[in-house]
């Protein structure tokens, strides 16, 4: 079924530096629990441990209740492609791989973010699986760019992960972040280039390349959230938060090179520059 465009917010330079701040503190948590992931552990406590650093951090698990959903991450292993419960009786295994999904409502704004990890020693093929979707992500993020199109961040991951021999899930994909968690517009993971509205600066947008080793066939679990490969292929999936600006895509969810020793809350340095008459 076509997707009905309906509106892309144009967002102020405060606004990105909002949504700045929501993407820095997922990005805090993409950190805790990539040091705490290893054999052993299991989903709920890595639950437990992104909850506590959210709010520590000032803002809300931007996932727990939404539309019923019961955790602060989605945790999914293996052949799980998204939206896995959290539960103390998932206890990772050395070879395994994790996906973890996190959300966070802060100052109004939101930030979203996704990363697949090893837990221990895994296969080449595996690991061919993860750089593969990684790279899939930073070429999608590459084509955010205007005078682009929707379709062309689509399409280059699907370019990227087909050449590599693996699948998309088609039937989740990026969208745009702002007052909301998920907004217009929507984005496919696959697609012809050149299609659907243009890139406009101010866009702020989540790309989240989801891929399977082999089919691309899923099934949704009882519980309706738990998704997985019908032939339990393992599944990678990857996701920033991006503004696409005059300079390009700005990664929002990226602590590396972005963070400043003396500005831990950038929205409120922006915050203060917009009320003294100054643009951030």
């Amino acid at each position: 079924m076509e997707r009905v465009w309906i509106l892309i917010s144009v967002r102020t330079a405060l606004e990105i530096e909002l949504i700045r701040a929501s993407c820095q503190v997922v990005a805090r948590v993409r950190e805790a629990l990539e040091n705490a992931i290893a054999p052993g552990v299991t989903t709920l406590e890595l639950d437990c441990l992104a909850e506590k650093t959210i709010r520590d951090c000032g803002g809300v698990p931007a996932f727990k209740g939404y539309r019923g959903f019961p955790a602060s991450i989605c945790a999914s292993v293996n052949e799980q492609a998204v939206h896995g419960f959290p539960n103390s009786l998932t206890r990772l295994e050395e070879g395994d791989i994790l996906s973890v999904d996190v959300g966070v409502l802060r100052s109004g704004y939101y930030g979203d973010s996704a990363f697949t990890t090893a837990v221990g020693q895994i296969s080449p093929e595996l690991q061919r699986l993860l750089d593969t979707t990684r790279n899939a992500l930073h070429d999608g993020i590459e084509r955010a760019r205007v005078p682009g199109r929707v379709s062309d961040i689509s399409h280059a991951v699907q370019l990227r992960a087909e050449s590599e021999g693996f699948s998309v899930i088609r039937e989740y994909g990026g969208h745009g972040v702002g007052r909301s968690l998920h907004e217009d517009p929507y984005i496919p993971n696959y697609g012809a280039p050149g299609k659907g509205p243009r890139l406009r600066h101010g866009y702020v947008l989540a790309i989240e390349p989801i891929v399977s080793m082999r089919d691309s066939d899923i099934e949704v679990a009882e519980d309706g959230w738990t998704t997985t490969t019908r032939d339990r292929a393992p599944v990678a999936h990857f996701e920033h938060t991006i503004a696409i600006t005059e300079e390009g895509p700005d990664i929002l969810t990226d602590r590396g090179g972005e963070d400043r020793e003396d500005n831990d809350h950038p929205a409120e340095i922006g915050l203060a520059a917009a009320q003294a008459g100054k643009q951030p």
